[in-house]
């Protein structure tokens, strides 16, 4: 069993962002249908699969600070993981659908920002990358954790974890505050995190991230705080 850590902030619920596809494509997905009584199902289900973004870039928040969830303090901080063998740990506790099928979207190698959540300056402290994709979070099976799951069976387990190993910290901690003020300046005029996660689902404690807003939140480490 992986080493355990301890989840973060409670996430909201939300739908995942779409993107449509040319009518072009489509037209293409009705013509190598040969059964039309399944056609509409068919084409509905390969668009569905083309409309959904891939992301390679990821935000993933967790508490730095001790707080107690059913007897159980869920502080893990990004210095907790870096205290772990092989500074990787299991991310487990999710308990939010979109957040988890954001997890079993992720793939080995991918990089996610360490994000510090729920604590006095909330922001981004670290890089870390995915070394296990989604498995089966033994936690919600567990009457002792606090993330237990009662309404979850062996049989169909609903929540699933990903591993991530410590990359590095970020060269300077980027607060909440100062994401805040350039998302509010981009989604004026335009810029890389005018619809940042961060704000728009903003209690998501998994977060997809395009590799513009990746690019430009890994720029703000070699400047100076705005």
């Amino acid at each position: 069993m992986p080493p355990k850590k301890r989840a973060r902030v409670k996430p909201e619920q939300g739908q995942s962002a779409e993107h449509q596809d040319s009518a072009e494509e489509v037209t293409k997905v009705k013509r190598k249908t040969s059964n039309p009584k399944d056609s509409g199902k068919k084409s509905t289900n390969v668009v569905a699969q083309a409309e959904k973004p891939i992301f390679c870039h990821w935000l993933m928040k967790s508490e730095p600070e001790t707080r107690f969830e059913n007897g159980i303090d869920v502080k893990f901080g990004i210095e907790d993981l870096k205290a772990l063998p092989n500074q990787t740990g299991c991310w487990d506790g999710v308990r939010n659908y979109q957040a988890r099928n954001f997890m079993k979207d992720m793939k080995v190698g991918q990089q996610a920002f360490f994000y510090h959540s729920n604590c006095k300056e909330p922001g981004i402290a670290g890089l870390m990358k995915i070394v296990k994709e989604a498995y089966v979070d033994h936690t919600q099976f567990d009457k002792k954790d606090a993330h237990y799951d009662a309404s979850s069976k062996m049989e169909n387990p609903k929540w699933f974890m990903v591993d991530v190993q410590f990359e590095r910290m970020m060269r300077r901690y980027i607060p909440l505050s100062e994401l805040k003020k350039l998302h509010l300046q981009h989604k004026a005029k335009g810029g890389a995190l005018k619809d940042m996660a961060l704000f728009t689902r903003a209690r998501l404690s998994v977060q997809p991230l395009t590799s513009e807003e990746f690019d430009f939140v890994m720029s703000l480490e070699d400047q100076d705080p705005s």
